[in-house]
């Protein structure tokens, strides 16, 4: 019995993986997917860059936040946060050298503000998952999309 014990014990430590915490990411990405152009993206590999990899991304070399200061932002240690940032770069390298496809998604991750479109005049606003937005502020048509949505979040989002 003690042996049985010990046995569950080492595969719940040592062999299952540690769960995933929900990352922060500040808002849903604008486009979510690029290629070469030229290319049928049939043709290409696929790379996928996870939300998480892409507010990495966008703190580190957009911002020009240090690892630190991203991590706080992300609430993520400092370790997780260069890891995340080795690996976004190394796949938009890919992307931009190997000429491969990019998709933005993917990941545990919860936004702190949503964009929402307009289908009919393009108009793009942010507004708090809190909001209930049924009509376009600029044009009042009611053709808007929800860009967390796009990514599997809404409410449940900061």
């Amino acid at each position: 019995m003690y042996y049985a014990h010990m046995c569950i014990i080492f595969v719940i430590i040592y062999i299952m993986p540690r769960p995933q915490f929900n990352r922060i990411v500040h808002e849903p990405p604008l486009y979510s997917d690029f290629k070469p152009i030229g290319v049928r993206a049939q043709n290409l590999e696929q790379i996928v860059l996870t939300l998480d990899e892409f507010e990495a991304f966008r703190l580190a070399d957009q911002l020009g936040l240090s690892h630190a200061s991203a991590a706080d932002e992300m609430e993520i240690s400092r370790s997780t946060f260069s890891r995340l940032i080795e690996k976004a770069r190394k796949k938009v390298a890919d992307f931009i050298i190997l000429g491969k496809s990019l998709t933005i998604g993917g990941g545990t991750v919860h936004f702190r503000v949503n964009i929402i479109q307009c289908k009919d005049c393009g108009h793009m606003f942010k507004a708090n998952f809190t909001q209930s937005i049924t009509d376009c502020p600029s044009c009042h048509s009611k053709r808007i999309v929800n860009l967390a949505g796009g990514f599997g979040h809404g409410k449940c989002c900061i």
